[in-house]
């Protein structure tokens, strides 16, 4: 079924037409939440929000593109994250620890899967992680990841650095052949 026609039955407030948007979105989607969120559970929890979210705010939503309504629905996803994450103010709490200093060949990386990736930046401390993903990988600018979470600009580029050297250290103690040390 096209998108646009399976929205419109939304709107119209078709269950069955919800429980295919939801099947047909909800693994992208929870990919998203997991981005950012610390378990599988408590992301599967913000996934269920945003859709219910989305479910309800379906009035205000005009199609214009597959790619459009995909956005929105991920935008959703983060900030119903986000929301989650600044409840519990605990994404603001890292260590702010030195970090040794690692230089990752680059073709190494190429090797990676995207799901070894994955495992990576899940495995950086909240703050970090958040700042990563928002800048990294949603392409948000630090003023913006500022706005978003409360904090100045000059913490979300500490943020993000210290979430790179700590992916560069983590990829070296579990790869270390994709690594090597800088003196």
């Amino acid at each position: 079924m096209e998108l646009q026609q399976l929205l419109k039955e939304c709107k119209e407030g078709s269950t069955t037409a919800q429980k295919y948007l939801f099947d047909r979105f909800a693994k992208q989607m929870f990919i998203v939440c997991r981005r950012y969120m610390k378990n599988d559970k408590t992301a599967e929890e913000q996934l269920m929000n945003g859709f219910l979210k989305f479910f309800q705010n379906m009035e205000r939503f005009e199609y214009v593109s597959d790619a459009s309504t995909v956005a929105w629905l991920k935008k959703l996803m983060v900030n119903e994250c986000l929301m989650e994450l600044r409840k519990n103010s605990s994404f603001l709490h890292v260590a702010s620890d030195e970090l040794p200093e690692v230089s990752i060949d680059e073709a190494a990386l190429h090797q990676l899967s995207a799901g070894e990736i994955f495992k990576l930046i899940t495995q950086l401390p909240p703050g970090y992680r958040m700042v990563f993903n928002l800048f990294e990988v949603e392409g948000f600018s630090h003023k913006e990841i500022a706005v978003q979470l409360g904090i100045n600009e000059g913490t979300s580029k500490s943020q993000l650095s210290k979430a790179k050297q700590m992916l560069q250290q983590l990829l070296h103690q579990q790869n270390n052949f994709y690594a090597k040390k800088i003196n």
